[in-house]
């Protein structure tokens, strides 16, 4: 059952400016007749305006009509359906809204509604004259006063990726609030640029920002689909300098990340794939290209705990913004519960009190695109207990927004759309925090259980909610083929010299990175012993691994031999580990020595006696309990505690192996960690330690 979670109505922003106009005899009416619509008013946002009425009985549908008018009303132009409201548009049928978007914003115009009763069609009401806002920022004061190429031309060009460079520079060069990150290069050498963002100032490090808890945005993947990228680049723009409260405290307790263009080739050339011709959004876990192995590694090292991927939606008959959370099988069920909470909690409420049609992906006409395949950003980063979501800009008018064969006006319309979603996004992390963090740490420490089984190809169905609005056809499900499904997983993947270092040819130019180095873009800890090396399965992203080293596996890198454990049921007396030992569900009753070179994978164990490792070449613990102390001196390999209750001292020392991992722990007695060659990190999963924390460990 997905969990209900609290779900933030949002009151002002400065982001998203509003200007109510009241019911007044100037804007509203009380209805001549009974099929006339009645108490229209008209709120005014960033670069969209809110209809509003009351319904007419036996209505179909409504039509709104625009018209330009001058500063005294006199329309300058003709009047023009530019939407079509139906009753799937909103979960709320009993108050319809309207988002109006795709004119100029600061424009004045008259705005009418009338109803429709299959085809014929009713009186107008009394019409409502506003000015629409305009774009954000005061044109005298530094910062707020730049603009993208794309708002310059009022939406003829998009920006350019000079532009984009020389405006991002100048967002970083005037405001505190803004560093520019490069985090790689694309294959023609563009800068693929982050902005993070904070207050007063981001954090100062990756580990420092990850410790805010930050969202990140992910703008243009596919370069020939830039109308989310235009919102974030506006949307940087605001946050860099607004003095809206609301910005203020968003900045002051998290990190934003916004990268505006990782497909920077792409969208030079106007082109669905980069210059290799790869679809990127078919390459987030094989990240066989410059580009996403980029976004991995920022994944990794900022740790995003919340994110939206832009995207545009060629179906003509689809919602105004289609969703999609992560689907795969193997996500977490509380990722996939929270993800599904913002969608369905928040944007289709917002969405129905603001007037934009928020949708399942698919709405009207369905699609088949999207489903399980983990290579797809928001089902990477749902294996990556990343609470996220797919958003489609619809990419042309269709039937409910008629007056889009102007270029600009549909532009716009996504653009601004988009704006509005990144901003409901900002303030539901806000609102959620706490739900969201626990979500992850469920994830995390879920996975690293290593319990239940493996899908290699599987969605989790998504209805039309609730039925049968606003999805009529909600996307199609793929089910796992029993022949994709693991029910016994192993306890790791061990794989030879020449499968985890040896040459590949899946790359660029038939170049491509070695499975030691995707691994470790993925931040996956790894054991070399002397006859190989071990991927283990419980570790955080356990429902990854093996879609890339099973062979089972539809887009796999190797086929990985699976190992499954050698220790199980009860033991008695010292146990004394040497080469690869996978303990799973067992009881060792007596101390257990892991000596040099050897290592010990431990899920679902319990060990009552001391554990001591002395240059071991890993010990990774998880979902287990230790009665009695833990010393750890001087490990070569990984070393990794989640989910761990030990009621003794846990000593960490001299460590030369990649990062600590010391997650969602229950030590009842004193943690210290020293001379280790990195400092241990939980990866925001708080331990609970009931002695004092010393030296590397005082703040984990």
């Amino acid at each position: 059952m997905r969990r209900q979670r609290p779900t933030l109505i949002a009151v002002s922003t400065a982001i998203a400016l509003t200007l109510t106009i009241a019911p007044s005899p100037a804007n509203a009416q009380t209805a001549a007749q009974a099929d006339q619509v009645a108490n229209l008013t008209v709120r005014q946002a960033e670069g969209y305006a809110t209809l509003a009425w009351q319904p007419v009985e036996g209505a179909t549908d409504y039509q709104i009509e625009r018209t330009a008018v001058d500063a005294s009303g006199n329309p300058t132009g003709a009047p023009t359906i530019v939407g079509i409201w139906r009753p799937n548009r909103q979960i709320n049928q009993q108050a319809p809204t309207f988002a109006d978007a795709g004119f100029n914003p600061g424009d004045t115009f008259q705005w009418r509604v009338r109803a429709r009763a299959g085809t014929t069609e009713q009186p107008y009401s009394a019409p409502v004259v506003a000015t629409t806002t305009t774009p954000w920022g005061n044109p005298a004061t530094p910062g707020e006063q730049l603009r993208t190429q794309w708002e310059t031309t009022r939406g003829a060009q998009y920006t350019s990726d000079v532009n984009e460079y020389a405006y991002t520079e100048a967002i970083d060069a005037l405001s505190d609030r803004v560093r520019v990150v490069e985090l790689g290069r694309t294959l023609q050498n563009r800068p693929i640029n982050m902005m993070v963002i904070g207050h007063p100032t981001p954090a100062a490090t990756p580990e420092a920002v990850a410790a805010t808890a930050p969202v990140a945005i992910n703008c243009n993947v596919h370069g020939n689909e830039p109308g989310d990228r235009e919102a974030c680049l506006i949307m940087a723009r605001q946050l860099a300098f607004s003095t809206d409260p609301r910005v203020v405290d968003l900045l002051s307790r998290t990190n934003v990340l916004i990268i505006p263009t990782i497909n920077g080739d792409g969208r030079a050339n106007n082109t669905r794939g980069n210059s290799a011709g790869q679809d990127l959004n078919r390459d987030y876990s094989l990240i066989r290209q410059p580009e996403t192995a980029a976004y991995i590694k920022m994944v990794r090292d900022y740790r995003p705990v919340a994110g939206y991927d832009g995207h545009e939606y060629g179906n003509t008959r689809a919602g105004d913004l289609p969703m999609l959370p992560p689907r795969h099988q193997n996500v977490p069920q509380a990722i996939f519960d929270q993800s599904q909470d913002m969608i369905e909690g928040h944007m289709y409420t917002k969405g129905a009190q603001d007037g934009w049609w928020a949708c399942p992906y698919g709405c009207e006409g369905g699609s088949t695109v999207g489903n399980s395949e983990e290579t797809i950003l928001r089902n990477t980063l749902g294996l990556k207990n990343v609470a996220n979501s797919l958003l489609e800009l619809r990419s042309s008018g269709g039937q409910t927004r008629p007056d889009e064969g102007n270029t600009a006006n549909n532009r716009r319309r996504k653009t601004y759309s988009a704006l509005w979603t990144f901003n409901q996004f900002l303030d539901y992390r806000a609102a959620n925090k706490a739900e969201i963090l626990a979500a992850r740490a469920e994830g995390i420490e879920g996975q690293a259980a290593n319990t239940g089984r493996l899908v290699f190809r599987g969605s989790r169905p998504i209805p039309a909610y609730p039925a049968p609005h606003p999805g009529d056809s909600p996307p199609g499900l793929d089910a796992p083929r029993a022949d994709l499904i693991l029910d016994n997983a192993p306890c790791a993947y061990k794989l030879t010299e020449a499968q985890y270092n040896g040459a590949r040819t899946d790359g660029p130019g038939g170049v491509g990175a070695t499975v030691a180095q995707r691994i470790a873009a993925h931040g996956w800890k790894v054991i070399k012993t002397a006859d190989g090396y071990y991927v283990p399965l419980n570790q955080p992203e356990r429902g990854l691994i093996p879609l890339l080293l099973d062979t089972k596996g539809v887009e796999k890198l190797v086929d990985g031999e699976r190992i499954y454990p050698n220790l199980t049921g009860r033991r008695n007396g010292p146990l004394t580990v040497s080469g690869f030992t996978c303990a799973a569900n067992a009881t060792i009753n007596g101390p257990v020595t892991i000596q040099a070179g050897a290592a010990l994978v431990a899920t679902g164990t319990t060990i009552s006696g001391p554990v001591t490792a002395n240059s071991a070449a890993g010990v990774m613990l998880a979902d287990s309990t230790l009665n009695g102390p833990l010393q750890i001196t001087k490990a070569t390999g990984a070393v990794s505690l989640i989910d761990v209750a030990v009621s003794g001292p846990v000593n960490l020392t001299g460590t030369t192996g990649d990062v600590p991992l010391l997650a969602g722990n229950t030590i009842r007695g004193p943690l210290n960690c020293s001379a280790n060659s990195a400092t241990p990190t939980t990866l925001g999963v708080a331990n609970t330690v009931h002695g004092p924390r010393s030296n590397q460990c005082a703040a984990v």
